[in-house]
């Protein structure tokens, strides 16, 4: 049974490439191809079994990350690849969190593409090593850098703010309480220079305390 597949991007050139590539490809079948996003969410909510969406970022009715947020809270079942001519770490940084499984360049080969599009569809993420070498490099700047010296506490509460678990989720696994977490979360903003909960993470993948290889998730 094919895999059903929508393509939302705002240049027809682009949608007619991707049309092409994937027309002798017997495993795939696009159902929808769309230079309006709201669209994509309005079909989502009639039809079932779609497996995949390739979108763009940049679209004037609505942009790529609104869309991810929107279909990954609506239809967390679906996957989604993001294809694109920015290289931006902030942008990247949120997909990830709004859960896209993959992002490649719009100037990326044809086998690339395919090769993503084959990951994604067994189950698994892909990132494009040019995204991700912008990600990591854009955690290591000359002020994040310098040696903070934190205690062992302070390491371990650090590591499970980044893995995004919850202040209560802390003091149960730390055995301390919900205020003492909190205390640890305010100084370690105050001890690294971190205006929120990315600048933190930026630290706890510098220190090593977590991965930094999407694909590795």
């Amino acid at each position: 049974m094919p895999h059903k597949i929508i393509i939302v991007d705002d240049h027809k050139m682009f949608i007619d490439g991707l049309t092409s590539i994937f027309e002798d490809i017997p495993n795939i079948d696009i159902v929808l191809k769309t230079d309006k996003p709201k669209m994509v969410l309005q079909f989502l909510r009639h039809t079932k079994d779609i497996d995949l969406i390739i979108s763009d970022i940049s679209m004037p009715e609505m942009d790529g990350i609104a869309l991810s947020t929107g279909i990954k809270k609506e239809f967390p079942q679906v996957r989604m690849l993001m294809v694109s001519m920015h290289s931006n770490a902030n942008m990247f940084h949120q997909l990830k969190q709004n859960g896209v499984n993959g992002y490649v360049q719009k100037n990326a080969s044809k086998a690339e593409l395919l090769k993503a599009v084959d990951t994604i569809l067994s189950g698994k993420n892909y990132f494009s090593d040019t995204i991700l070498k912008v990600y990591k490099d854009s955690f290591f700047t000359e002020q994040e850098t310098k040696e903070t010296p934190l205690s062992s506490r302070e390491l371990q509460v650090l590591e499970l703010i980044a893995r995004e678990y919850t202040t209560k989720e802390i003091a149960d696994k730390l055995y301390i309480s919900k205020h003492t977490v909190e205390t640890y979360r305010k100084n370690l903003l105050l001890k690294l220079d971190a205006k929120n909960l990315a600048g933190l993470t930026k630290h706890a993948i510098y220190l090593g305390l977590i991965d930094t290889d999407p694909k590795s998730e």
